[in-house]
């Protein structure tokens, strides 16, 4: 059963948005590829070992850093059967807080969302030239080729919902073929052949109490949360998808697990193959150096594919829940009303779609041209505001169904525990990431003040969302005099307690 808005004022104005344009299928690989898992492995599999002196424990660190993002994906399911709003974590938080703190939540997912835009666009170029033959492209060679891919992206979100779903079917199939085979060659040759540097994977590879210190099963977890961000992107089309109130949800559920088989597969395979020291060794790309001993020549060349594949299906996925959340804003009065604006032939969100690629060719160009070490500490400040959006989603679920918490076992622990334990773990990864990256040595580029720059980066765009808040209070101020509710009785006992349901819907 469909859920009701909450309120009146929730209800989408007309025109809306495409009406199951997507299947359920669909949602799980748009949730699977904005995680981007071929350039997420490449790119952080390596940092988990040296950086954490986790040695060959990483496998096992990134099964740890699921937990907190199947619990937060338990709270995005529920607060999505009360409230199947494209904003997500915008309405969800507003509902359940209150505006300012609802505001500020929708303001955290399109920083994250712009922030990671120049890393992925950075890595399409390089990996667009790598595919051609050109090893070390000129920056202005990787840029020009970066905002292409931005613009098709853009152009492809603009069109449709169903383009984009098909686009993405696409790109992640070939992404997953290449993981899977590089995955299987890999351990074959480990156990028939003994390359060179070759471990045989060992059950103590998965085992967390393996790893030697707190520190550095913290330090792990801190990068591992990376690779699962962005699984969210489902729920942000559930008012595009078939039954978006209930089964948006279980697709971002179901690709956690997705991804956690993914990660944890690959990851052996990589580290059995090469050994803990290659993984040191190429932090950048973990795969470049051993390739082409798995795969031969030309096959190595589908690992390229896979990372490119991979960065520019994350770029179309991630300006998805962008121009959703911004959407959802202007609806209710949040932001400037022409971004709620929907085209009448395709039926997306055009006018945010469009700043959406915009901002993030600016953003591109612009750290490009400053240093590309920049482009490194915008994406390593995102684990503050990633901590900071699923963990207060996480909150705002258990606090939205407080009144429901003890009605049964079920819902203790859905609406319960898991969200809020989710909520703690990335709190703390919030608290740990903030303390570490503010160090003078915390970033790549250098420090302002003595701070270090991913930090400086978050605290300028948390003041510039203090200020664009301020100004919408001052030309919107209705929104921010709505009050926080919990949720509507006869809502809950549709999307909780199984035995309340069977009655409701009897009655």
């Amino acid at each position: 059963m469909s859920a009701v808005p909450t309120s009146p004022s929730d209800a989408p104005a007309p025109p809306a948005l495409k009406s199951g344009a997507i299947s359920y299928i669909s949602g799980v690989v748009i949730a699977v590829a904005s995680t981007a898992p071929g350039y997420s492995l490449a790119a952080t599999l390596g940092f988990i070992v040296a950086v954490t002196g986790i040695g060959l424990q990483a496998p096992a660190v990134i099964l740890l850093a699921f937990i907190p993002m199947g619990c937060i994906a338990a709270a995005y399911n529920y607060m999505n059967r009360a409230d199947p709003d494209c904003g997500t974590t915008f309405s969800w938080v507003t509902l359940a807080l209150g505006p300012r703190i609802g505001w500020l939540s929708g303001w955290a997912v399109l920083v994250a969302d712009v922030l990671v835009m120049p890393s992925l666009a950075s890595i399409a170029g390089f990996y667009s030239c790598q595919l051609v033959g050109v090893e070390d492209p000129s920056t202005l060679t990787v840029a020009v080729i970066g905002v292409i891919w931005i613009l098709l992206m853009t152009g492809i979100c603009y069109i449709g919902i169903e383009l984009s779903a098909r686009t993405q079917q696409l790109l992640l199939g070939m992404e997953f073929l290449t993981l899977a085979l590089f995955a299987v060659v890999a351990l074959v040759k480990v156990y028939t052949s003994d390359p060179e540097g070759s471990i045989h994977p060992s059950f103590s590879w998965i085992n967390p109490f393996e790893i030697s210190s707190a520190g550095a099963l913290a330090g792990g977890i801190l990068l591992g949360i990376f690779i699962y961000w962005g699984w969210d992107s489902a729920v942000s089309v559930n008012e595009e998808t078939e039954d978006g109130a209930t089964s948006s949800g279980k697709a971002a559920v179901v690709s956690t697990f997705i991804l956690l088989g993914i990660y944890v597969f690959v990851a052996i395979a990589a580290q059995a193959f090469g050994g803990v020291q290659s993984l040191i060794d190429n932090q950048d790309d973990v795969f470049a150096p051993i390739g082409n001993a798995v795969l031969g020549s030309p096959l190595d060349k589908l690992l390229i594919i896979a990372v490119l594949t991979s960065a520019s299906a994350s770029t179309q996925t991630t300006i998805l829940p962008a121009t959703r959340t911004s959407l959802s804003m202007a609806r209710k009065g949040a932001l400037a009303k022409r971004f709620g604006t929907i085209h009448p032939r395709y039926m997306t969100p055009s006018v945010s779609t469009i700043w959406m690629g915009a901002v993030s060719i600016i953003v591109f160009v612009a750290l490009m041209a400053l240093s590309e070490n920049l482009i490194a500490d915008a994406f390593t400040s995102l684990s503050l505001t990633i901590a900071f959006y699923y963990g207060i989603t996480g909150v705002a679920c258990t606090w939205f169904y407080r009144r429901h918490l003890f009605a049964s076992a079920r819902n203790f622990l859905f609406l319960g525990f898991l969200p809020m334990l989710g909520a703690t773990i990335l709190g703390y990864v919030f608290v740990k990431a903030s303390i570490e990256y503010s160090a003078s040595d915390g970033g790549y580029a250098k420090a302002v003040f003595g701070i270090g720059s991913p930090v400086v980066i978050t605290i300028i765009m948390i003041l510039l969302g203090l200020a664009l808040l301020a100004y919408q209070y001052g030309t919107q101020p209705e929104f921010f005099k709505r009050k926080p509710e919990p949720v509507d009785p006869e809502i809950a006992a549709t999307v909780t307690d199984r035995v309340a349901r069977k009655e409701a819907v009897s009655s």
